[in-house]
């Protein structure tokens, strides 16, 4: 399970993505789920990493989901209509 930071905004979303690619490359599992539980400081950079980890785990051919979305965070991915493109796990 890949586990997202407390904060995640601009400032923290290269180095967020990079460890969670690193340890995507680590660990080869058929289905990877992102636990985004601990969030709680966050602006649209979340969802763009976790867009771009999504990519990165599909171009892998592995699943991809999530567990633990703030409300709010999905509310602002099914305002700007990416919503089923983060599963709940």
């Amino acid at each position: 399970m890949f586990v997202l930071p407390s904060e995640l905004t601009h400032k923290q979303a290269r180095a967020c993505l990079q460890m969670l690619v690193q340890g995507l490359r680590q660990h080869k599992v058929p289905e990877v789920v992102v636990d985004a539980s601990a969030l709680q400081h966050f602006d649209s950079s979340a969802l763009a990493v976790l867009l771009e980890f999504r990519r990165e785990c599909l171009a892998m051919g592995q699943r991809f989901s999530i567990q633990g979305l703030a409300p709010k965070l999905a509310d602002l991915a099914a305002l700007y209509g990416i919503a089923e493109l983060l599963p709940a796990a």
